[in-house]
């Protein structure tokens, strides 16, 4: 998994997270938004992935 960097708005998580499962870049932004309003360390998550998840190599959309 990557941080998308085609589908970002903060950091690529949740586009990274979209291309990982297939989704709409959207739908998993509106359903995190969503779910961070349940108490909980939902922002927390973010920023760890965001820190560990390393950014999309440049080039990686055309080769796939």
């Amino acid at each position: 998994m990557y941080r998308s960097r085609e589908h970002r708005i903060l950091a690529g998580v949740c586009g990274g997270l979209a291309d990982k499962m297939g989704l709409p870049p959207t739908l998993v932004r509106i359903l995190w938004l969503l779910l961070s309003l349940i108490p909980g360390p939902l922002w927390v998550v973010y920023v760890v992935m965001w820190i560990l998840v390393p950014e999309e190599p440049k080039g990686y959309r055309t080769a796939a």
